[in-house]
């Protein structure tokens, strides 16, 4: 199988699907990511957040970064058939089976710009490979969107948890401190909340957005 990962910002990937990703890489398929904005330029980061992703990428077992330059927080100013593009360029180079990306009602602008890119990448055309979108959470901008996100996948991370974490601390100026969604505490109380949820230990959940069987 083959898994793509479209998300706005650095750091998204490993918050909103790290154990996810992590379970996909340890049973051999491979996953590939494509993180729309390589700068964070509203907040005056640069390189060193591409070099975040970098290492996390590793520690998650992503077979390969795809990045673009799209301002960060302005993803509105852009022409939205260039984000499609984008998406679609490494669509053809992947040839990709599932899809992850954000949740339609994000809080953040960017996400919500994402999510419509990639349905439109993604339509389901005679002969696309891909069979299978969900929509993932990302702490801090799901939570606090227009709509309640209702997951109705639930994903066993329990032996993959840390190695999320691990990924996570590779973007260390990004985390903050409990309470705070984005801190390490409150990333474990979140995935121990979506297990008991459906059983499990700990989880991550989604929102199937299509699936073509």
């Amino acid at each position: 199988m083959k898994v793509l990962v479209v998300v706005a910002h650095p750091d998204d990937e490993t918050l909103g699907c790290g154990g996810t990703i992590a379970k996909h890489t340890l049973s051999g398929d491979e996953v590939y990511c494509l993180i729309l904005m390589e700068q964070l330029t509203s907040r005056g980061i640069t390189e060193e957040q591409k070099d975040n992703s970098i290492r996390a990428a590793k520690v998650l077992g992503i077979k390969e970064l795809f990045f673009d330059k799209f301002p960060d927080q302005q993803f509105d100013s852009v022409p939205f058939l260039n984000i499609v593009k984008s998406i679609e360029k490494v669509k053809e180079e992947v040839n990709p089976n599932t899809i992850y990306t954000h949740y339609e009602y994000d809080l953040n602008l960017d996400h919500r710009i994402t999510f419509q890119a990639c349905l439109t990448a993604f339509r389901p055309l005679p002969g696309v490979s891909v069979k299978e979108i969900y929509s993932l959470e990302v702490p801090s901008s799901t939570e606090w969107g227009s709509k309640t996100f209702t997951p109705n996948v639930f994903v066993d991370i329990s032996e993959t948890f840390d190695k999320k974490i691990e990924a996570l601390k590779c973007y260390e100026s990004e985390l903050r401190k409990y309470p705070h969604p984005r801190s390490i505490e409150a990333i474990r109380v979140l995935a121990k909340y979506r297990g008991y949820q459906s059983g499990l230990e700990m989880a991550e959940t989604f929102q199937l957005v299509r699936w073509i069987k």
